[in-house]
């Protein structure tokens, strides 16, 4: 390389690879501070996306509350009714439970109605008999076994005679005038009562003692 010195100058002569090379740096510099440099407009790209991606995340955390809220409500609305039929269910087993014990205790009562007009009349032919009757036996014997059977099947009979007169449980037919008993005592039996299962199947019908009506007036009243 020659060098030439002019009035305190000194001059170079520099190869041309070495020029290009150090353009080829230069550019490539400026070519990645081009590729790093934000384009016009996105300095506040970033500040926008976040906004816009929190809004975003609110409205969907809304939906999702209130998808929650309607979810519990059906659930809500699902669980009384389940409740409400589970209650039906039992009732109803209760109900048919008390219908069948029912059907079990009192399911003789209308054939009971229709034996018990037997008892009666073994019982007004025993109160008639004769003394000395040999059929006497014979009939006790019966109304005996007859009420043994009935007893197995929950029927007892109840005599309502000496007791004070009780609407619940006798059927006054007539009213006695008389002084050997006080008024309201039941005096004459027609029929006993009986219950099935402890429960009233037939009243007995009965004579209830009254006051006799005072002597002479009757009389009185005809003079």
């Amino acid at each position: 390389m020659d060098h030439r010195e002019q009035k305190g100058h000194i001059e170079a002569e520099i190869p041309a690879s070495a020029v290009d090379e150090a353009l080829r740096a230069v550019e490539q510099v400026e070519a990645r501070r081009a590729v790093d440099a934000p384009a016009p407009g996105e300095a506040g790209g970033d500040a926008g996306t976040d906004a816009g991606g929190a809004a975003r995340l609110a409205a969907e955390l809304d939906l999702s509350q209130a998808l929650a809220r309607e979810t519990k409500q059906k659930l809500d609305e699902v669980h009384d009714r389940w409740l409400r039929a589970v209650a039906d269910l039992e009732n109803y087993r209760k109900r048919a439970q008390r219908e069948k014990e029912e059907v079990q205790k009192f399911g003789i009562e209308r054939l009971l109605l229709d034996l018990l007009p037997v008892l009666d009349n073994l019982d007004r032919a025993l109160a008639v008999a004769p003394a000395g009757d040999p059929l006497v036996d014979g009939v006790k014997l019966v109304r005996a076994s007859l009420e043994q059977v009935l007893g197995r099947h929950g029927v007892k009979p109840f005599s309502a005679l000496g007791q004070r007169f009780d609407p619940a449980r006798h059927e006054a037919l007539l009213q006695v005038p008389t002084t050997d008993a006080e008024p309201g005592t039941v005096v004459l039996e027609h029929g006993r009562g009986f219950t099935l299962a402890d429960r009233l199947v037939r009243p007995a019908m009965v004579g209830v003692a009254v006051a006799p009506a005072p002597a002479g007036a009757g009389g009185g009243e005809a003079a």
